[in-house]
């Protein structure tokens, strides 16, 4: 299964591999909806159209690839090759904090041979910082376009016309 957003950054790809056996297909325990005894569990326990169905995780990759999408249709071929990523905690958090320092929001990867550069988000501690779920979708913006800026070599205010301005 692939799907294609808007640039070739943005596939998503799921391999899924068939076994070839001789014997009976043994299905996993989610396969299977009810228990031996037919007392199981028979479906979802959260339909797909409800808010919950999708994990605090999935919600934020979401919003990561929103901003980035954003980024990519104002400036297209600037970004080109340039990957997102998310993390949860940046390395060295323990180093950090014994040190004293704060923790970083996100990381700009230089590409090297062969790969692009990537931009990474930390989960964790951009949720940290945030208050609510609004603050929570502005600082990842804000977070995407200050690293994209920096790889680009130019302002954020200049990549992204309302960065930052939900504060003031």
């Amino acid at each position: 299964m692939q799907s294609q957003h808007h640039g070739p950054g943005f596939t998503i790809s799921l391999d899924t591999a068939g076994g070839t056996s001789s014997a009976a297909p043994v299905r996993s325990f989610r396969q299977r909806r009810r228990n031996r005894h037919g007392r199981g569990q028979r479906g979802e326990v959260m339909l797909p159209t409800l808010p919950g169905y999708r994990t605090r995780a999935e919600r934020f990759d979401d919003m990561v690839l929103d901003s980035a999408e954003r980024l990519q249709d104002m400036w297209g071929q600037q970004l080109t090759g340039v990957s997102f990523a998310v993390e949860e905690i940046p390395p060295n958090l323990e180093q950090l904090v014994a040190e004293g320092a704060d923790a970083p929001l996100g990381a700009c990867t230089r590409g090297s041979r062969g790969e692009g550069p990537l931009i990474t988000v930390y989960r964790r501690v951009v949720e940290h910082n945030a208050g609510g779920r609004d603050e929570l979708q502005d600082l990842i913006h804000d977070v995407v376009v200050e690293y994209t800026a920096e790889y680009l070599g130019v302002p954020p205010e200049t990549l992204d016309p309302v960065y930052r301005r939900r504060y003031q």
